[in-house]
C-alpha cells in the first residue's frame, strides 16, 4: 500500500505497520517535521528514509506529497473472528453499510482512530484498504482494526442503525460493545442491515435538510458516545 506523505508514514510507523520502503526527496525538511511533530519517531525515520532525487520520486509516485515522502506498507485487514467479543470491548464498532465514497471511508477510519473506536467494518464491494481510502485516513488504518464483512457475518453485539425514522440519539446512552451502522451516502441502510438492527436511532437535523455527509454522521455519533459514555476524559 502506498503511504502518501510524511503524516501517513508517521501514523503507520507509530501504530506498528510493516514498512519495507520509505523514500524522501528532502531529508532535512522531513526530519525537521519529525522533530516538531513526531519526536518519538525521529531516529527511526532517519534510519528508514532513503534519499531520492525529486524527479525520481515524481517518476515513481506521479504526484508526490508536498512533504516529499512516499512509502510502501504491508496491508493488515482485520478479520472479524479476531475482533474482541462484545463483553470485551467498551468502545463502539463502526459499520459502514455499502459505502460508495472512498474519501468518506478514509475520513471515518481517521475519526475512529482518533476517538478510540473498536474498529471499522464495511459491507458491500468497496475495499476499505483501497489506496484512496488509505490516503484519506492519513495512514491511520494501522491504529484501529479495519476490515470487511457482510451483514450476516458481523460480530455479535447490539446493532444500532442510523436512520431518520429512529429515536433521537440525544436521549440515548449507547450500550457497551455496540455496533453503529451507517447507510450509504445515497441509498441509506440496506434491507439486510435494517433487518439485523436491534434499534434505529437518528441524528437531530433541521427540517428541509435532507442528510449529513457520512463522515459527519459518524463524527456526531461518536462524539455523543464520548460525551455520555465515559470516553477519555482529560482535566
Amino acid at each position: 500500500m502506498l503511504l502518501d506523505g510524511f503524516h501517513a508514514l508517521k501514523h503507520a510507523l507509530r501504530f506498528g505497520a510493516e514498512v519495507p520502503l520509505a523514500l524522501v526527496a528532502d531529508r532535512p525538511a522531513a526530519l525537521e517535521l519529525a522533530e516538531r511533530l513526531a519526536p518519538d519517531l525521529r531516529e527511526r525515520l532517519a534510519a528508514t528514509l532513503v534519499d531520492v532525487a525529486p524527479e525520481a520520486l515524481r517518476g515513481l509516485v506521479g504526484r508526490p506529497h508536498p512533504t516529499g515522502v512516499a512509502a510502501l506498507a504491508v496491508p493488515a485487514p482485520a478479520r472479524v473472528d479476531e475482533l474482541p467479543a462484545p463483553d470485551e470491548r467498551r468502545a463502539p464498532l463502526v459499520v459502514l453499510d455499502q459505502p460508495r465514497h472512498l474519501g468518506n471511508v478514509g475520513a471515518v477510519i481517521r475519526l475512529a482512530a482518533g476517538v478510540g473506536a473498536a474498529g471499522v467494518l464495511t459491507t458491500g464491494t468497496v475495499d476499505p484498504w483501497h489506496p484512496t481510502v488509505l490516503r484519506a485516513s492519513a495512514g491511520l488504518h494501522y491504529a484501529v482494526p479495519v476490515g470487511r464483512a457482510e451483514v450476516e457475518r458481523l460480530p455479535a453485539g447490539p446493532l444500532l442503525a442510523l436512520d431518520p425514522e429512529g429515536e433521537d440519539l440525544r436521549g440515548l446512552a449507547l450500550p457497551a460493545g455496540a455496533l453503529l451502522a451507517f447507510g450509504s451516502e445515497r441509498a441509506g441502510l440496506s434491507p439486510e442491515a435494517r433487518a439485523r438492527a436491534d434499534a434505529l436511532v437518528s441524528l437531530p437535523m433541521r427540517p428541509g435538510v435532507s442528510s449529513y455527509n457520512l463522515a459527519t454522521s459518524v463524527a456526531m455519533t461518536l462524539y455523543h458516545w464520548l460525551a455520555t459514555d465515559g470516553g477519555p476524559r482529560v482535566l
